[in-house]
C-alpha cells in the first residue's frame, strides 16, 4: 500500500468522531492505509491560538446543526454531549498508551471512547465512568490508565501534537494525504478524491 492517509484527532471533538466513522471505509475502497495519531486539540488551540466553535456563540450553535446533517447523511448517531467540552487529556494518553501496547485493539478503545462520548453522552471528565466506559469494552482501565502515565506515552502524545501544529493543523480533525491537508469532517470528499 503507498497510499496513506494521516488522521489527526481529538476524541474530545464531534468532527473527529464524525470523520473516524467514515476514514476506515474510504481508505480501504481506495486500497490506502490509515495512519491514526493521537493530538491534544487543548495543545493545537494553544500553539495556534485558535478556538473551539464554542466560543462563539452563534458558531456554536451553527457547528451542532451542520454537524447533525453530516451525521445524518452518514448514517451515524450524533447527540450533543451535555458535559463539553471534555478535558482530553488523560483520555488522548490513554489512545497513545493503547496504540503502544495493545496496537490490535486500539480501534476497539477509540469505538468505546467515540461511543460513550458522541452516541451515548457519558461525562468522560469523571474518571469513575471512564473506567467503566473501558471495564465494559474489555479493557483493564486501571492497566490503559497506568500506560497513559508512562513517560514514554506522554512525549508521544506530545510529539504528535508538536508534529500537527509543525505541518499546519490547527484544529480537528485534520487529514494528510501526502503533503495536502484537509480539516474538518466535511471534507471527506476531497480526501477521497487525492486518493483517486
Amino acid at each position: 500500500m503507498n497510499k496513506s492517509v494521516e488522521f489527526f484527532f481529538d476524541v474530545g471533538s464531534p468532527a473527529s468522531y464524525l470523520a473516524w466513522t467514515q476514514l476506515p471505509r474510504i481508505c480501504e475502497s481506495a486500497g490506502a492505509a490509515l495512519v491514526v495519531k493521537p493530538m491534544l486539540l487543548g495543545g493545537v488551540f494553544q500553539a495556534t491560538g485558535n478556538a473551539s466553535p464554542m466560543a462563539v456563540p452563534a458558531k456554536g450553535s451553527y457547528t451542532f446543526v451542520d454537524l447533525a446533517r453530516h451525521a445524518k447523511r452518514y448514517g451515524v448517531v450524533l447527540r450533543m454531549n451535555p458535559h463539553f467540552p471534555i478535558n482530553t487529556l488523560n483520555l488522548m494518553r490513554a489512545a497513545s498508551g493503547v496504540q503502544a501496547h495493545a496496537p490490535q485493539r486500539f480501534q476497539e478503545f477509540l469505538a468505546a471512547v467515540f461511543n460513550a462520548i458522541w452516541v451515548d453522552a457519558v461525562n468522560l471528565n469523571d474518571a469513575a465512568l471512564a473506567a467503566k466506559v473501558l471495564a465494559d469494552a474489555g479493557f483493564d482501565a486501571v492497566q490503559v490508565f497506568g500506560w497513559a502515565a508512562e513517560a514514554d506515552v506522554k512525549a508521544v502524545l506530545r510529539s504528535n501534537t508538536e508534529e500537527a501544529v509543525s505541518r499546519g493543523v490547527f484544529g480537528a480533525p485534520t487529514m494528510f494525504v501526502g503533503s495536502e491537508m484537509f480539516f474538518g469532517q466535511d471534507r471527506l470528499e476531497f480526501v477521497r478524491e487525492a486518493l483517486a
